[in-house]
């Protein structure tokens, strides 16, 4: 976990704000800002390091773009490929304010208060520095749902229910009333849970060795077994269910309406470790693993078609966005891939962040533009416009979120993991309503659910 130490953020408690201690000379031989005034307790009469902080020094990111003729951007209407070879204006990727290539970079929102995210400052509302979790005007918090005791490794809203499900390494699923934030039951599994996820009025839950699912109408329980080890990732598209497994298979289940159940499909190997993402869009399955590879998987023969390799790190997450594919990493990258005119995907644009990245969600805003949700190991959620990535706030957090559901009404999930006593869920609201139209999952080790489209 990247640990930021130093105090640009505002993350450090201040005791002494009128500059240099007295006596203290203006150049100090050190040059660096003295860590017992930045906690409120330096007693040197003169001090050798400053009691101020030091100006912020702007850095310009380096260009990801990759060269000329590569980052081609079309119109989604235009009915157009884009990619390599095909044409149009220059690449839209990452041009608005905070992208990689273009446009002023705003300065990054403070940090809140570090004490009022673990739940102790003692300033109140003294403090100088934010006591908020999330900095955006385009979200705001509703409540946290707290009761689990492990890492919140899913979240799931079935289709026609009142109840928000979440799921945990301490073993449990637990059930939310999305009206009172209360928790209504709890359903002890007795063994670690890697994922969850829903369509329709099936939850299904991915547990070591197998998934269990329900039917949240009909209240029909069945457990599927062939996963070997913990199931990381589940996804459902072209009537089947997929499951992501440890040893670096995906199984695929097929309903059957004559027997009531789900038969086993097809095991698909080609990944050399984990499989810890999975995502599907237009007749295609994408399976990110700790192998740092992609595949890309037909829909209709099951055969493996591509091998992206591009990442130097885990692949996390897979989201599909109009005619790209998105994947983020734990090599610090976002990477955006489209289709060249032989139908391969290549990498259009490269968003660099600072902290690894491990969860990628996509919601509409209130005028139906994209905007993409990440989170990242140094407990943020950063949302970003698509496909300009200018920034439109944070969400913070006691530490990583790992899952993220979109829920109607404008409301969305997050849930992370912590070493208190407890792991929370939490609500938060978009600043205004809109109709739902995303309708992806995906799951990671990292344990994120979230709703992307499943394609065109």
């Amino acid at each position: 976990m990247d640990i930021e130490t130093d105090g640009r953020f505002g993350n450090k408690r201040v005791h002494n704000r009128l500059g240099l201690a007295h006596g203290a000379a203006s150049s100090s031989t050190s040059g660096k800002v003295c860590i017992h005034w930045r906690a409120g307790r330096c007693n040197r009469f003169p001090c050798p390091y400053l009691h101020s902080e030091l100006p912020e020094v702007t850095t310009k990111r380096p260009n990801h773009s990759g060269g000329p003729g590569g980052h081609v951007w079309r119109n989604p209407n235009s009915g157009g490929v884009g990619g390599r070879g095909g044409g149009g204006g220059p690449s839209k990727w990452g041009r608005g304010p905070g992208g990689a290539d273009g446009g002023p970079r705003h300065k990054p929102a403070d940090r809140p208060c570090r004490f009022f995210l673990a739940g102790d400052c003692s300033y109140g509302e003294k403090c100088r520095y934010p006591h908020a979790y999330c900095m955006s005007d385009s979200i705001t918090l509703l409540t946290p749902l707290q009761g689990h005791e492990k890492v919140v490794t899913g979240i799931a809203l079935p289709a026609g229910s009142d109840k928000l499900y979440s799921g945990s390494k301490d073993g449990t699923v637990r059930m939310w009333d999305c009206q009172t934030g209360q928790c209504a039951g709890v359903i002890n599994m007795g063994c670690e849970i890697g994922c969850m996820i829903s369509e329709g009025p099936w939850l299904f839950v991915g547990i070591p060795d197998a998934v269990k699912v329900w039917n949240m109408q009909t209240q029909a329980e069945m457990t599927l077994t062939g996963p070997t080890g913990q199931v990381y990732a589940l996804a459902v598209g072209n009537e089947l269910l997929f499951a992501a497994t440890q040893d670096g298979r995906i199984l695929a289940w097929r309903f059957s309406a004559a027997t009531n159940s789900f038969e086993p499909a097809a095991s698909l190997a080609g990944h050399q470790l984990a499989v810890v993402s999975l995502v599907v869009g237009a007749m295609r399955l994408y399976s990110g693993s700790m192998d740092k590879t992609i595949r890309v998987w037909d829909l209709a023969t099951l055969q493996c078609i591509q091998t992206l390799s591009e990442h130097t790190g885990v692949v996390m997450s897979v989201l599909c966005w109009d005619q790209f594919l998105l994947s983020c990493s734990l090599d610090q990258t976002i990477k955006v891939w489209a289709a060249t005119e032989s139908g391969s995907l290549e990498v259009t644009y490269t968003h660099q962040e600072e902290h690894g990245v491990i969860a990628l969600g996509g919601m509409p805003d209130a005028q139906s533009k994209p905007v993409l949700l990440c989170s990242l190991n140094n407990s943020t959620a950063h949302l970003y416009d698509l496909p300009s990535f200018s920034d439109r706030g944070r969400i913070f957090s006691k530490q990583e979120i790992r899952a993220i559901q979109i829920g109607p009404g404008g409301l969305f999930f997050t849930g992370d993991g912590t070493e208190l006593s407890e792991s929370t869920t939490t609500m938060f609201r978009k600043a205004r309503e809109y109709p739902m139209t995303f309708t992806r999952t995906v799951v990671c080790s990292r344990a994120e659910a979230s709703r992307i489209p499943l394609g065109t």
